[in-house]
């Protein structure tokens, strides 16, 4: 009809005539004799090209000699990310998560196996440059890798390598068609092509290539390289050839993923997370992230089922302040009385001042709710223990859940010393023992290196 306007839409097709690929071969050739093998070509401006990354790993020789896959996974993994049985999902150098690496042993020779490309998005650039100077196109290039997804069943393509293309398209700050505001909406525009891509590609028949056309706003100009127009998300690594921050803007980085890890290398990672800190930034500490610790400390095991763990939580400074002044002058009276000269006794109380430089306070307490009661001291003795010791189970739930969210601790004993004050000043009941203050804050600086611990050096086997 004439006047009307074009229907939105797009068309996507696979590119016959890509033969097998072998290492050292052309790509830029290889594709652009496909491109023409009737004459005129099949490529236009504003055509985004979808290229399995396998053919780009075989181009570039990233196959490799192994009879044992695993050990070729091994080599290409940066981090375990969770661990199943044989499979494993890990972080690989270029900051993918996936399964096995991206190491693949399908449609290559037996007994080698096949590695993503070394660097995707420059593998990228050289296709969409060559294409350029062969063809004189100017088209996005897209380098494509199957991926699982948590939380949803299948596969689908993704990109893992950019050139050209507007790979985030980022709506926060507009409105809906409701007027609402956007806040948090970015569209990952090069997934979505590189699925769309995927649905008329074959891994078995010889389609490696795809186009997709009619989306030229997805596609940069040749001549206007620049950031500002990669559609990188604000404060990503806009970094590159030419401004290009390829698919690296899709990947998240560790301040933001929220599910860096599986469930079983979490509570590792928390262990080894937790650390004494002794310095503070004056950050508040969240209320819920405390009792959400609490809630994990109180799942420890305990002797008879009983509960023995009480948690007084000094969210107040004046508070805080109250008992700190209260065991200050306790401390400094015992140490009066052991003699201790007062420049002894100073330099002794300033060491103490992690308790006071933290900006959240937690005092645990033992309870013997449910203990039961011997006739000799031995048997009493070891009741006793048994709740201290599922207590200390209880701190160290509390601990590494608080590593979990993000919070540093230090367990401090000094109430332990003096309980009857620790008890007046909190009003608390007679009957609880305080076990000691943990300090809670977000740390002021990053840990330092943990020295190794070899299990075998704690270990007695019988």
């Amino acid at each position: 009809m004439t006047g009307a306007a074009a229907e939105p839409g797009y068309r996507v097709w696979a590119l016959p005539g890509i033969p097998e690929v072998r290492p050292g071969d052309d790509l830029v050739k290889l594709i652009a004799a496909a491109a023409t093998a009737e004459g005129a070509t099949a490529l236009a401006d504003g055509d985004v090209l979808v290229v399995t990354s396998k053919i780009v790993s075989k181009a570039e020789g990233r196959i490799l000699e192994a009879a044992d896959r695993e050990a070729a996974i091994d080599a290409e993994t940066v981090r375990v990310v969770a661990r199943r049985g044989t499979l494993r999902i890990v972080e690989n150098p270029q900051g993918l998560v996936m399964a096995a690496a991206g190491v693949d042993a399908s449609n290559t020779p037996s007994g080698t196996v096949l590695l993503l490309p070394e660097d995707s998005d420059a593998s990228a650039r050289a296709l969409r440059t060559g294409l350029r100077e062969t063809l004189g196109v100017n088209v996005g290039v897209l380098i494509s890798d199957t991926f699982g997804r948590p939380w949803r069943s299948g596969l689908t393509d993704v990109a893992i390598g950019a050139a050209g293309v507007r790979v985030l398209d980022d709506l926060r700050g507009g409105t809906d068609a409701h007027g609402n505001p956007l806040s948090a909406t970015i569209i990952a525009t090069a997934d979505e092509l590189t699925a769309a891509g995927d649905l008329v590609k074959g891994k078995a028949t010889a389609l490696p290539v795809a186009v997709v056309r009619g989306l030229p706003h997805v596609v940069r100009e040749a001549d206007a390289e620049t950031e500002a127009d990669t559609g990188a998300v604000p404060g990503e690594d806009g970094d590159g050839d030419e401004g290009d921050p390829g698919a690296r803007a899709l990947v998240r980085d560790a301040a933001s993923d929220m599910f860096r890890l599986g469930t079983s290398e979490a509570v590792r990672e928390a262990v080894t997370l937790r650390r004494t800190v002794r310095e503070f930034t004056d950050a508040p500490v969240d209320p819920g992230a405390v009792r959400r610790a609490v809630a994990a400390a109180v799942t420890a095991p305990a002797p008879h089922h009983t509960t023995p763990w009480r948690f007084v939580l000094l969210e107040s400074a004046e508070s805080r302040t109250r008992l700190l002044d209260a065991m200050r002058d306790a401390w400094v009276a015992d140490l009066r009385a052991d003699g201790k000269s007062e420049e002894s006794i100073a330099k002794r109380v300033r060491r103490g001042d992690v308790l006071r430089n933290a900006p959240y306070l937690a005092v645990p307490c033992m309870v013997l709710d449910g203990a039961h009661a011997y006739p000799d001291a031995r048997r009493g003795a070891a009741e006793r223990e048994m709740f201290v010791v599922a207590h200390g189970a209880g701190i160290q739930n509390f601990l590494v859940a608080l590593a979990g969210e993000r919070l540093g601790s230090a367990w401090i004993s000094s109430t332990m010393f003096c309980r009857d004050v620790v008890r007046e000043v909190l009003e608390l009941p007679a009957e609880w023992e305080p076990m000691g203050a943990v300090a809670i804050g977000t740390p002021a600086s990053a840990p330092g290196a943990r020295p190794p611990r070899p299990a075998d050096d704690f270990l007695v086997v019988r």
